[in-house]
């Protein structure tokens, strides 16, 4: 089943390393290692009536995930629920909102798909 736009979403203003974009103009690198290979923790979060529902239990299970799978740099708990109220408060959302947190280890040095075809090519 495809998915409704929901006109609300129109001027949706999303966050990226803190930085504050209206929603046609946010991206991320495609060195970054979730596009590479999915290498990333994530958390859906539900905003209800200005509260974070279980906000606690799902930044402890983002941590056990990301440390589970070795992340060298988690942004603290403090500086990641800093960004998120920035981020709701620049889409004035309060109620009835799905938050997708999601967590990289950040933009790689190069694609390994290109380096496995560069050495490929050299021999």
């Amino acid at each position: 089943m495809l998915q409704q736009f929901d006109d609300r979403n129109r001027d949706l203003v999303v966050n990226i390393n803190g930085r504050l974009l209206h929603r046609s103009e946010a991206g991320v690198s495609p060195f970054d290692s979730a596009v590479q290979g999915g290498d990333a923790v994530w958390e859906g979060l539900r905003l209800y009536n200005g509260r974070i529902f279980k906000l606690h239990e799902h930044l402890d299970r983002l941590e056990r995930s990301a440390a589970a799978l070795a992340f060298v740099e988690v942004p603290s708990r403090e500086a990641i629920v800093h960004e998120i109220r920035r981020t709701l408060v620049a889409n004035n959302m309060r109620d009835g909102v799905h938050i997708r947190l999601t967590l990289t280890r950040g933009v790689k040095i190069t694609s390994g798909w290109i380096r496995g075809l560069t050495a490929a090519a050299r021999r």
